[in-house]
């Protein structure tokens, strides 16, 4: 087992039993198992909130159920330990309170285990991809429980399909959107769920998005996270070997980032500034909540965890404000509110275009952010739920057609696909050597090959892995 970052699994386990045991609190045993068994026989298309139909008690011990198990597949694989665990288990935490449940993941992750088999590689390889595949797990649950044809065998071959196919597709949409959109499966995800959806239609078969959304939890809800919030800062700052002054002067270089994948803040910057960007990642996605009216639920919390994973991995406030402010602007010239469920989560889970105004600057975060609020509300009907990634899959879109658009036009450079393979993300655990690296690389208006060539390196402010 990789000794680096070794704290990932034993905080992660802290993290899911602290779940476990606020979701005890909130609701008698006897309630809990009953709001467990409407979760794991619901349909689960996008947005079925866990706390709506089973309460707050159940859906947090389901998280914390579905988190271990995640964070397990991680550690026996022997998958490396790095920023992008972080995101997964943020990933896996968040959308197990809408979707995710003990019952759907399974076909998909044996089936992402079967393409290693095929493939004749190790399972480590493709862990991570298989628990972010579980985005179509509505899918596996849709097809055992909701379909005209619905089997419990059925539901098994759909996910051990999906979970087959998405290792080589998801490593292929990488590269086209050259790391401007985080939640690159997510958009892999969705091309699958358009094809999905009009061969279930042509067998007479018509699955459709819901809309479970509870409300009346922000008291309760603000309290957690806050202190969840608070004390990840304080433990950035303080638990670690770093003095204090030394973790927050790191943790402004962070700051400085474009967020561009790969920028795996954990190896980069360590993990005291990682926890200090996680914290007030979570408390800035909780703030924008409050402040348009919303609601703390089920899918809300799921877009701070993802947030918060994320703060591992490329999101930073001063790349993802610019994205929420285009998303609410873009909700006041529509005939809805910044509080409409669906622009609700936009605002959390549209950070995905984080990169784009790091990289390019505010002025284009804030576009980016404008086109998501309508484009994701556009996205979800052809994909009919199936997709609980859905604005991964509008950020993909956005992403493919703003990157060479500004880089063209903008930066009067040529646009250039990637060429790293994706499941590097997934294999280093070492620190970076930064000791010749600049924060904010110059500007060329005649770049050189190697400044116009993207892929040459790690991301525009990240070298190659570079081992210390």
């Amino acid at each position: 087992m990789h000794q680096r970052n070794r704290n990932i699994f034993p905080a992660t386990m802290a993290f899911s039993i602290g779940l476990i045991l606020l979701g005890l609190f909130l609701q008698p045993p006897a309630e809990i198992l009953k709001g467990l068994y409407k979760i794991i026989t619901m349909q689960d298309l996008l947005i079925t909130d866990y706390v709506f139909i089973a309460g707050p008690g159940a859906a947090l011990v389901n998280a914390g159920l579905v988190t271990i198990v995640s964070i397990c597949i991680i550690r026996f694989s022997g998958d490396p330990y790095n920023g992008f665990t972080i995101v997964e288990m943020g990933l896996m935490a968040g959308f197990s309170l809408f979707g995710k449940n003990l019952f759907n993941i399974w076909p998909i992750i044996l089936g992402t285990w079967l393409y290693a088999r095929y493939q004749k590689e190790p399972f480590s390889k493709y862990a991570s991809v298989a628990l972010l595949a579980t985005s179509l797990a509505p899918l596996v649950s849709y097809m055992a429980l909701g379909s005209i044809h619905a089997s419990l065998p059925l539901g098994f071959v759909a996910g051990l399909v999906v979970g087959f196919l998405m290792p080589p597709l998801s490593a292929y949409t990488y590269k086209i959107q050259n790391g401007m959109n985080l939640y690159n499966t997510g958009f892999a995800c969705g091309l699958m769920a358009m094809m999905i959806v009009p061969v279930l239609t042509a067998f007479g078969d018509k699955p459709d998005s819901v809309l479970y959304w509870a409300s009346g939890y922000n008291l309760q809800f603000s309290i957690v996270l806050i202190i969840l919030c608070v004390t990840l800062i304080l433990l950035g700052l303080f638990a670690t070997p770093l003095p204090v002054w030394a973790v927050w002067a790191s943790y402004r270089r962070l700051l400085s980032t474009t967020g561009r994948a790969p920028s795996d803040y954990l190896r980069m910057f360590g993990g005291g500034p990682v926890l200090i960007n996680i914290g007030i990642n979570g408390l800035l996605g909780m703030a924008y909540v409050l402040l348009i009216d919303g609601q703390l639920n089920g899918p809300t919390i799921g877009g701070f965890f993802t947030m918060m994973g994320f703060g591992a991995f490329g999101k930073n406030p001063r790349n993802v404000l610019p994205v929420m402010v285009g998303i609410a602007l873009g909700a006041l010239g529509m005939h809805h509110l910044p509080n409409y469920p669906p622009l609700q989560l936009a605002g959390l889970f549209g950070t995905t275009l984080a990169p784009i105004a790091g990289h390019f600057g505010w002025p284009f975060g804030i576009l980016a952010g404008f086109i998501h609020s309508a484009l994701v509300l556009q996205t979800g009907g052809p994909v009919a739920g199936l997709n609980l990634y859905n604005n991964g899959f509008s950020g993909g879109l956005i992403a493919i057609v703003l990157y060479p658009t500004i880089t063209a036009i903008w930066k009067r450079r040529r646009p250039v696909l990637r060429d790293k393979d994706y499941f590097d993300l997934f294999e280093e655990n070492e620190p970076i050597d930064m000791s010749e690296w600049r924060t904010h690389p110059q500007d060329h208006t005649h770049p050189t090959p190697a400044q116009e060539d993207p892929s040459s390196r790690m991301s525009d402010d990240v070298p190659h892995h570079t081992e210390l």
